[in-house]
């Protein structure tokens, strides 16, 4: 996901900043703690972070990519960089043992090495008493990477002796360029990345085909609310229910509803280039001058309670015949 240094500035600016700084005054800590949600590429810096690391022709904080340390980082073959991930459902005292083995022995082609554990989370109780102590007395030119989505579950003793770097969550438009570049058409990747702050599931929700169906019958079933023709109600019948079939499923329904009256506030406020569903943008501002603000954010309002009533396991037909009616008023 990450290829470069300046690639990652553009969403993890704070992150990029405080290594690149390290790098350059060869000051990097012997841990850090990459703490973050799914997706926002903790694991892709992390070897990133490695590359500098090893780079024979480092150019400032960028590794050169053409040398054989940075080749072997990139296929995965380094003999000095280990990654130690959760063996069923956690990391063992074994794996870590094994690793403080590896790290007594010299380096196989100089004398760095680095570590990277994944979901350090996960570790048991023993498994993260074993790396306390290997943290406790760091070798010189010895890095060790802890990735996590849940910090708070690690044991404080760890976390005191690692610098702490927080994730951000990624912003829609980043994700939605990632996709754009990618191949995947407008229209469906601005209303992925809003779905998710992790890439590569919106990646996948922007290729599926439910997906694409699922916008078609959100913009069906809003332009038949506006126009109050009273289809809306047999259309949740004939077709809304058969698509949205799960809870999870309309969940995803409702949210996409949400976007397009935020979509209609949006061209109230004067934002047009904020708009997701740019492809019918020319009906959202007739539909604009129709109704007030404080109307649109009834609507919106509204889905939301839909949203809460379906989590309370009311009946999701009678939920949405419900919202459609209300939709319909004013």
């Amino acid at each position: 996901m990450v290829k470069n240094w300046q690639e990652l500035a553009s969403y993890q600016p704070r992150v990029m900043k405080l290594l690149a700084n390290s790098i350059q005054k060869n000051r990097l800590a012997h841990a850090y703690l990459f703490e973050g949600k799914k997706g926002t590429g903790k694991k892709e810096i992390g070897f990133l972070l490695a590359k500098s690391f090893f780079c024979e022709n480092l150019q400032g904080f960028e590794p050169c990519e053409k040398c054989r340390n940075c080749k072997r980082i990139q296929s995965g073959n380094h003999p000095d960089v280990h990654l130690v991930e959760p063996d069923g459902l956690s990391i063992k005292k074994g794996q870590i043992q094994a690793l403080q083995e590896e790290f007594s022995k010299s380096g196989v082609e100089s004398n760095k090495k680095l570590y990277m554990i994944i979901h350090a989370d996960k570790m048991t109780v023993n498994a993260a008493n074993s790396l306390l102590k290997f943290l406790e007395e760091p070798n010189a030119n010895t890095i060790a990477l802890l990735i996590t989505e849940q910090y708070h579950r690690m044991l404080n003793t760890i976390l005191s002796r690692c610098q702490l770097l927080s994730f951000q969550p990624l912003q829609p438009k980043s994700i939605e360029e990632t996709l754009t570049q990618s191949g995947i058409p407008k229209q469906f990747a601005a209303l992925a990345s809003q779905l998710t702050n992790d890439k590569e599931a919106a990646m996948e929700i922007a290729q599926d085909d439910w997906f694409a169906q699922a916008r078609l019958k959100v913009i069906k079933l809003y332009e038949m609310v506006s126009d109050r023709n009273g289809q809306a109600p047999i259309f949740v019948h004939t077709e809304w229910m058969n698509h949205f079939n799960d809870k999870e499923k309309q969940e995803t329904g409702l949210d996409l509803l949400l976007y397009i009256y935020k979509d209609v506030l949006s061209v109230q406020l004067g934002i047009d280039e904020q708009v997701i569903f740019q492809d019918i943008i020319q009906q959202l501002k007739q539909h604009a001058l129709q109704m007030t603000q404080r109307s649109v954010t009834e609507k919106m309002t509204s889905i939301l309670e839909a949203k809460k009533r379906l989590h309370a396991n009311v009946s999701p037909q009678l939920m949405m015949e419900q919202l459609v009616l209300t939709l319909q008023e004013g």
